[in-house]
Formats: structure tokens, sequence, C-alpha cells
């Protein structure tokens, strides 16, 4: 079993262990809370609007957000982990949170792309060719 797929199929048990351990970690105010909930909102408007576009194995989606980054849900999901470090207020937490996210979610990005090039061949090369950022654009 490759890293990839470990991290496909391993990735939501072990985010209910990093769940314990960050809530364990956690020091949050209502400041944070709510400061994280507003980024929060714009992690679940991004996810919102690319689950609009997607086709899932039907055909290889490259309009709406898919046309500004190819994994735009993961974005949206990274916004997510952003908020939820913010609202945890608690640096060791935030830390262990987006390692675990970058780490688990780079592999899993890389996976997904190897099967969408064999599924859609050139179709997927030129589409990563005009759509160079694998998560947030102007980043990677």
């Amino acid at each position: 079993m490759t890293a990839a797929d470990f991290c496909a199929r391993w990735r939501v048990r072990l985010g209910y262990v990093l769940v314990v351990v960050v809530l364990f970690l956690a020091r949050p105010n209502p400041r944070s809370i709510l400061l994280g909930a507003a980024i929060g909102l714009l992690g679940l408007a991004v996810r919102a609007w690319a689950a609009g576009y997607l086709h899932k194995q039907e055909v290889l989606t490259v309009t709406g957000p898919y046309a500004y980054t190819r994994n735009p849900l993961y974005f949206g999901s990274s916004i997510l982990a952003l908020a939820a470090a913010i609202a945890m207020r608690s640096w060791i937490a935030a830390a262990i949170l987006i390692f675990y996210f970058a780490l688990v979610y780079s592999f899993v990005m890389r996976r997904e792309e190897m099967e969408l090039r064999a599924k859609h061949g050139t179709g997927f090369d030129a589409y990563a060719a005009r759509v160079r950022y694998r998560l947030v654009p102007g980043i990677w």
C-alpha cells in the first residue's frame, strides 16, 4: 500500500483521533470562535460552489471554481481547517491540524490526479496544463 492509498483510505479515521487531540489542546474563547466561524463560512461557501459544478465520474469538470484550482473542494476544506485552528486558539493544536491536512491531502490529491489521468488521458493533461494550481492559486 502506497502512502497515497493509506492517506485516502485512513484520512477520516485518523481525523477522529486528531479531533480528540486538538480538542484537548484547544483553548477557545468567544472571540476566537466567532472569528473561526466567520472564516469557516467562507470555506463552506467555496465547497458549496465547487460541489455545484462537480460531475463525479461522469465528465472532467473544468468550469466554475475548477477553472482556477484543480481541487476547489479541498481548497474549501483547507479554509475550514484554518478556521478550526483559529477557533481553537492554540498554536500547538493549530500546527497539528494544519500539518495533518497538508500531509494527508497532498497525497490524496496526487492519487486522485493519477486516477483522473488514467480515466481522461490527454484531456486531464490539457486541463492540468491550463489550471496549474493543485490547491491554492498562486501558491503551488
